[in-house]
């Protein structure tokens, strides 16, 4: 199968942080809030406003950031 396309193989709990290096390819939020993620890390982030609990974002998070992120339980899949 090709990778770019394959379920997720592995997770992580994430702390959201303003440096540190996620590298997540999708984003489960276990408790509700915004989340401020970075595509990229020479990107600013981006806030998702209201991100219920139990979405998955499937979105390339180079960074979650702490500045901007009200949600918690943050599951990185990769």
């Amino acid at each position: 199968m090709d990778p770019s396309i394959a379920p997720a193989s592995r997770a992580a709990v994430v702390t959201p942080n303003d440096s540190a290096i996620v590298g997540a390819r999708a984003l489960y939020i276990g408790t509700a809030g915004d989340v401020a993620i970075a595509p990229r890390r020479d990107v600013d982030p981006v806030v998702f406003k209201s991100v219920p609990a139990g979405t998955i974002l499937p979105v390339h998070a180079a960074i979650v950031a702490l500045t901007g992120t009200t949600a918690s339980n943050i599951i990185a899949l990769f």
